[in-house]
């Protein structure tokens, strides 16, 4: 039997795709994901199935769109034990599956076993595959501190900004997660030939809030910070969830410099995310698992960042800032690969098809996703259209996710998701080629054609010009729903 390639999984939180100097920000300093177009590939035009991190990770882990499982909401998660995923998969398929970081996709109170052989969360170094608490709901709730009305109305509050902050704190958790790889392939390169390893590592960074230690905090140039695409209020035609938070933000008088301090503690903080997958690939290196290791590295989806005077994320609004995402892949020294950028449309839920094909496993259940190793090949075209998708019909309020103050930094967007108006309505993105359409259940459809206008400012869904594509998109959207709508699990019930 042929020897089995090792994986791994790095994700990055928040995470836009034009942050990667080899994108083409300037400012931006990643030497080390760039460096992966030496052996690898990145998407230029990769999208994430769902804007927020729960529908993302519940659909990139799965192959299934959020639609399909209704996993539409931060607090819904994989609540039936027997919907599949990827780390389940391999788990079965004899990996060692190490699973380190973020969850956001299995309840709380439920131990890992079924999914990882380990499990490391990053509050500390201990491998918590047994617990069955969650540790993340009882730090985050341990912190929270009372909050006076004039601290709610400085018009930094909920802006999320931090800007330099010390050596400790949160920051340590992705600290701990690299510690925990790392003490992993140690291990693991002294004991006897046994099981290929998959390892998920999913770290916060870039997560707001916005802040970062030195010495990535000065790295950044605050000349060669790009400008940001203009207020929200000044544009005509747009989501009305868009406007609904711009309005709560308390971002209007701030100025560019600003604006461009937040970019810039961004970027510091993708700086840090990229000196941490150097440290990882390093050590594939020293321990002599590069060659025979797969590598695929992405975000679960992206934020503004200042742009249209809106930081942070929605749910419903598909704009590039939050749902163009980074996809890298350097596959193991034995599958073709002609290294570059491509701009074929990729979507993170091809991720579990492509694990699959790379291991020469059949997934044991339906999903849509599509292996993405012709394109690791040469190929430059892979699918027609890519889809992103959020939001929720009129009565859901179990989707609403309230029960947040104005205390809370998200209070702008969560207040805003209650509201039985259209702002937090179902809505879907389809982009064909340099088209984006998106169709709104409640209030007006919306059309960026991004080869004439990049930074999607007019919307042109009244424009004659776009009457046929506008058609075409429609029907594609139609079949998109048709083929995906459900899936039937695999076996039969006695009746």
């Amino acid at each position: 039997m042929s020897k089995k390639n090792n994986i791994l999984l790095f994700v990055a939180d928040q995470m836009r795709a034009d942050s990667m100097h080899h994108m083409g920000n300037e400012a931006s300093l990643t030497p080390n994901l760039d460096d992966i177009l030496n052996n690898g590939i990145s998407f230029e035009n990769a999208y994430c199935q769902n804007p927020v991190c729960v529908p993302s990770r519940c659909s990139f882990l799965t192959g299934l769109y959020p639609h399909t499982t209704g996993h539409r909401t931060m607090h819904y998660l994989q609540r039936n034990q027997e919907e599949p995923n990827i780390l389940k998969e391999m788990k079965n398929n004899g990996y060692e599956v190490i699973w380190i970081g973020r969850n956001d996709i299995i309840p709380g109170n439920r131990s890992k076993e079924a999914y990882c052989d380990e499990y490391y969360d990053g509050f500390s170094l201990e491998n918590k595959v047994s617990d069955k608490e969650s540790f993340f709901m009882k730090h985050t709730s341990s912190h929270k501190k009372k909050v006076t009305e004039a601290e709610m109305k400085d018009d930094s509050y909920y802006s999320f900004y931090l800007g330099k902050i010390p050596n400790q704190g949160s920051s340590e958790i992705d600290w701990n997660c690299i510690q925990s790889t790392v003490d992993y392939l140690d291990r693991k390169s002294k004991e006897p030939q046994g099981k290929p390893f998959f390892i998920y590592c999913t770290l916060l960074f870039p997560h707001p809030p916005y802040g970062c230690e030195e010495p990535w905090y000065s790295m950044i140039d605050r000349s060669k910070i790009t400008q940001r695409r203009p207020n929200i209020a000044t544009l005509k035609d747009r989501a009305s969830m868009l406007y609904g938070i711009e309005s709560k933000q308390q971002l209007q008088t701030w100025s560019d410099e600003r604006f461009t301090e937040l970019r810039a503690t961004y970027l510091a903080m993708v700086s840090r995310l990229d000196y941490q997958f150097g440290i990882v690939v390093n050590k594939l290196k020293e321990t002599g698992f590069y060659d025979d290791t797969n590598i695929i590295a992405w975000s679960d989806h992206g934020d503004y960042t200042g742009d249209y005077n809106i930081v942070e994320k929605v749910q419903n609004c598909f704009e590039n800032p939050v749902s163009n995402v980074p996809l890298l892949i350097k596959p193991a020294k034995n599958i073709p690969c002609k290294p570059r950028k491509t701009k074929a449309l990729g979507q993170l839920l091809d991720i579990p098809a492509t694990i699959a094909d790379m291991c020469g496993i059949k997934l044991s259940y339906t999903q849509f996703g599509q292996s993405m190793l012709h394109v690791v090949a040469g190929d430059d075209e892979h699918r027609d259209a890519v889809f992103c998708e959020g939001g929720r019909i009129h009565g859901e309020t179990q989707a609403m996710e309230g029960g947040h103050g104005r205390e809370s930094v998200y209070w702008p967007r969560l207040s805003t998701q209650s509201s039985e108006g259209p702002e937090h309505t179902k809505a879907c993105m389809i982009r064909m080629g340099n088209i984006k359409y998106t169709m709104r259940l409640y209030e007006q459809d919306e059309l960026y054609d991004l080869e004439k206008d990049p930074l999607e400012l007019k919307n042109e869904i009244n424009n004659p010009e776009y009457k046929e594509i506008i058609i075409q998109l429609k029907e594609r959207l139609l079949q998109y729903y048709m083929e995906t709508g459900d899936f039937v699990p695999m076996g039969t019930d006695i009746r």
